[in-house]
């Protein structure tokens, strides 16, 4: 039986919980995020965190919030050139590159390529992904954006693709790399070892139809390898690398949304509990900025809501 706590501390809530499996992990409660959001995307641009897209209360958002860690404080910067859901940002070289996504209600899959300069606060459109597709997952590999899987619209239904395609942004151009084995959406990509770990997902958009399939591309030898299967099957999730560990949080089924925090070791090929989420949340955000995961908004419920939480997990030796 998991035990809560909630202390004060300096105007910042702890949540340590205490797992008889596991004891690991503290998690923190940071300042909220401006507006709740689901199905955002973030990435660690410099030193701040940059959090944009999204469902939100007012429609699908094209706002971008930036969290300065020295100040602990939320600003908005020059906002994405169109509402985005479901779509990715990746960084390059101190630039941040948004790509693909949905961009209605509908969900109308985009190949949209857009490309952020924080040095002279400007988008630039750069050339667009091959396949044009949302709910996708991307990892970065010695400087090239690798973008995996998500759905698309066949007539009336939502379907995968297996595309892997590459983008170079010193080139500006893409390249079409072997698919993912396995056709999947609302999947998560984590880096460790130059080696891109997919992982989890669904089939059709359909949190109902969750994968536990753990597979990997291997850039040297254009491989794509089956490694240990994530522990609980679910969609809708974020991954992060910590002190070499790919750790899954989050995610949904047609039952609630989850509070896993599950961890896998590419040396072992096996996985490890963690202390859990304080609450369920499905299409949060995440980043790792000085050895510790920020996990930002994401819904409470399956199929829609969003939230503004902003919490913080940190292994107990960091």
């Amino acid at each position: 039986m998991k035990q809560f706590f909630i202390a004060l501390l300096t105007g910042i809530f702890i949540f340590p919980l205490i797992s008889e499996a596991d004891p690991e992990g503290i998690w923190v409660e940071l300042s909220p995020t401006p507006i709740k959001r689901t199905e955002s995307s973030s990435a660690l641009v410099g030193d701040k965190i940059y959090l944009l897209g999204g469902f939100t209360p007012n429609g699908i958002s094209n706002k971008v919030d930036v969290w300065d860690p020295e100040s602990g404080t939320w600003n908005q910067i020059i906002p994405l050139p169109r509402g985005l859901h479901h779509t990715t940002a990746s960084v390059v070289d101190g630039k941040l590159y948004v790509i693909g996504g949905f961009d209605s209600g509908t969900w109308r899959a985009v190949n949209v390529n857009y490309e952020y300069d924080p040095e002279i606060h400007r988008w630039t459109t750069k050339a667009p992904m091959p396949t044009a597709r949302g709910a996708h997952a991307a990892g970065v590999v010695d400087g090239k954006i690798h973008l995996v899987g998500g759905a698309h619209r066949k007539l009336f239904n939502l379907v995968n693709t297996p595309a892997h395609e590459v983008y170079d942004p010193k080139t500006d151009s893409w390249q079409t790399l072997p698919p993912m084995p396995t056709a999947r959406d609302h999947l998560a990509v984590s880096v460790a070892g130059e080696k891109l770990h997919a992982i989890g997902g669904r089939v059709d958009v359909n949190y109902n139809n969750n994968l536990d399939t753990h597979e990997s591309y291997d850039s040297k030898t254009g491989n794509w390898n089956q490694h240990a299967s994530l522990p609980t099957a679910r969609s809708g999730i974020t991954s992060q690398v910590l002190n070499g560990l790919i750790h899954v949080f989050g995610g949904e089924s047609g039952e609630g949304t989850f509070i896993e925090n599950e961890a896998y070791d590419p040396s072992t090929n096996k996985w490890k509990t963690f202390n859990p989420m304080p609450s369920g949340r499905h299409g949060l955000a995440s980043v790792v900025l000085k050895n510790q995961i920020h996990l930002l908004t994401g819904g409470p419920n399956p199929g829609g809501g969003g939230s503004n939480t902003h919490l913080v997990f940190k292994l107990n030796s960091l």
